[in-house]
């Protein structure tokens, strides 16, 4: 039973796109929460001054100088939900990433004994499962899960091994045991976020969740996921059939940098003998991106070398020409 409901602060980060924000605020304090943090990215349509105007006292408004990125958005709003309210939980989500109505009283109202943090069940607006927040448990860390992977990459199907079954999304289904959880949605326990640190900024965007979660597992931390807390993921991202499909393009460099980083943390000892693997299946990715198949190679090959040499320095100007294939 249940005796205290935990307090809720929500963490959002958000960089020129204040329509999605807009929708986003308005949801969350509709809920039972008790600050609501949001740290602009640099924004230049107008959210700075939309955020200003609000005059709820759960606000706790944070601008950025510079468009830090979503992983060091990310790192600013999970350290003022930490230092400066006292909430038990702390939510984080992006700008285009919400509760559905009522979801935060359904977290409220669970038996979180056990668990570090908890990963709600992230859906399109249609209800369709958005894919690119799936958890799934490390086929690494689990035998089982490992030896379906094998199993199914064959037929393209590898990740249907260990990201978890859309069974396990039904509302009735039990909360389960997961390595990663994405930021859109992911509950965290006051002492979870005090030992596991903030994420590192450095990453820019993409996989800075993945991993903190799995820094998180390994540090013994207990993620859960619950398919009764409900969140939407209002996203225009485009899912081939190989994966995601970026633009612009220098989403791309981040995209295949972090994930290499990643995959070090993931498979421990097998990483080496994973790249070749990788490598073979990324580059076959260029034709996803038709005309700009020449310019994916490039921005490849230069995030391969960094991610393998786990190089997080380079600046994103340079990024930006990299992408304009300077």
């Amino acid at each position: 039973m249940v005796l205290d409901k935990p307090t809720i602060a929500a963490a959002v980060v958000t960089h020129n796109r204040l329509d999605k924000l807009a929708v986003t605020i308005e949801r969350l304090l509709a809920e039972p929460v008790a600050q609501v943090v949001v740290v602009d990215n640099a924004s230049t349509d107008g959210t700075a001054e939309w955020l200003f105007s609000q005059d709820d006292p759960r606000l706790i408004v944070h601008r950025n100088t510079a468009n830090l990125g979503g992983a060091g958005g990310f790192s600013v709003a999970m350290e003022i939900a930490r230092d400066r309210t006292a909430a038990d939980w702390i939510a984080v989500m992006d700008d285009d990433g919400r509760p559905e109505p009522g979801a935060m009283a359904v977290f409220s109202n669970m038996d979180l004994d056990g668990w570090d943090a908890i990963g709600a069940a992230v859906f399109h607006p249609d209800g369709r499962i958005c894919e690119m927040n799936r958890p799934y448990r490390n086929p690494f860390w689990h035998r089982r899960a490992f030896l379906r992977t094998l199993a199914r990459m064959p037929f393209g199907r590898g990740r249907t091994g260990f990201h978890l079954r859309d069974a396990d999304y039904l509302p009735e289904a039990p909360v389960c045991a997961v390595d990663m959880s994405s930021f859109v949605g992911l509950f965290l326990s006051r002492s979870a976020l005090v030992r596991a640190g903030l994420p590192d900024p450095r990453l820019f965007i993409y996989g800075d969740d993945q991993l903190y979660t799995l820094k998180m597992r390994r540090q013994g931390l207990r993620i859960g996921f619950a398919p009764q807390v409900r969140f939407e993921h209002d996203t225009a991202a485009q899912q081939a059939q190989s994966g995601l499909v970026l633009r612009p393009m220098w989403k791309v460099y981040y995209m295949y940098r972090n994930a290499l980083i990643a995959y070090r943390v993931a498979a421990g000892p097998w990483f080496w003998p994973l790249v070749p693997v990788l490598l073979r299946k990324w580059r076959k990715k260029s034709a996803d991106y038709g005309s700009d198949a020449v310019l994916f190679r490039q921005i490849l090959d230069r995030a391969v070398r960094d991610g393998l040499a786990s190089r997080l320095d380079r600046p994103h100007s340079e990024v930006l020409r990299l992408a304009q294939g300077n």
